[in-house]
């Protein structure tokens, strides 16, 4: 909803005012309202059609902003701020709520969805690599992977940027990128696993004990060690049909057991290890070192 609409309702500027202080409406940029309290993905996806009136024409969608419109993981600290590519190079501009590029920009790099403007999965992905932080950049692009973007894509995007800034930690992240990866938790603990310079683990990892098969987030088979990482799961959508959230606790308790007793270490860590590689690396450092690992052996 914009001012305009506001005022053809006989709405005045004292009583948007009101309206915000009171909760009835909620500022999205200036000029720019919703009746909805909507946060995160939600949110940007508003924000991103409140900021199209003005913008200048031939704006596309980049970075952060087409990450959120293709689905692909980013930071929620980045979601304030709108982001678009215009054609041509230097210059660009960052305010408070609009962060413009310029660089090169195709025409096979660009699609229209929805009305909207944006730069293709595989152009975003790369404008990510060599933008944001490596380890979330690395989710989206093991999501891309996942969703069936082809690598040769992703190189071909590497190519056209060889001489655009951030460009080498691009090509780190597409070649350290894994379909296999299930979630950006997975994705950023294994990136810094790796930098951490601990063995790389085998992903997404099936073993059989009694009859039973079993899968594990990461797996280090050479010395019998398991690693899970453990996201906010709600119990639910691990149910299954008749099944409660108790079911489903002694169920994981089972097999652990069942694992344990066949000489399998497991080891667990969440976010909060995660994103602290000091954290991560005591943890899983000191289990692959229990379990007969040696640093340089």
């Amino acid at each position: 909803m914009r001012t305009s609409d506001l005022r053809a309702r006989g709405v005045g500027s004292s009583q948007v005012r009101r309206m915000v202080r009171d909760a009835e409406l909620f500022r999205l940029r200036r000029g720019a309202f919703d009746t909805d309290a909507v946060e995160g993905f939600t949110r940007h996806r508003t924000l991103i059609r409140a900021t199209v009136p003005v913008l200048g024409e031939g704006a596309v969608f980049s970075h952060v902003s087409a990450a959120v419109l293709h689905g692909l993981p980013v930071e929620r600290r980045l979601l304030d701020r709108v982001t678009y590519t215009s054609p041509g190079r230097g210059g660009g501009r960052v305010g408070a709520q609009i962060h413009q590029y310029r660089t090169p920009l195709p025409e096979g790099d660009v699609e229209l969805v929805d009305e909207l403007h944006r730069t293709t999965m595989p152009r975003t992905v790369v404008d990510l690599a060599r933008s944001c932080d490596a380890r979330l950049a690395l989710a989206a692009a093991d999501v891309a992977l996942r969703r069936g973007v082809p690598p040769c894509e992703l190189s071909a995007q590497l190519e056209a940027a060889h001489r655009r800034r951030g460009v080498a930690q691009a090509r780190m992240i597409v070649g350290f990128a894994d379909a296999r990866s299930e979630s950006p938790g997975e994705s950023v603990s294994r990136l810094t696993l790796w930098q951490l310079g601990l063995p790389v683990p085998v992903l997404q990892y099936d073993l059989e004990i009694g009859g039973a098969r079993y899968r594990a987030d990461f797996a280090w088979p050479r010395w019998k060690l398991l690693g899970e990482f453990d996201g906010k799961v709600k119990y639910g959508e691990l149910l299954a049909d008749g099944e409660t959230a108790a079911d489903v606790v002694m169920r994981e308790k089972r097999r652990e057991v069942d694992l344990r007793s066949h000489g399998w270490a497991i080891v667990r860590w969440s976010w909060a290890e995660a994103m602290h590689p000091d954290k991560l690396d005591l943890l899983v450092r000191s289990m692959l070192q229990q379990q007969g690992w040696r640093p340089g052996a």
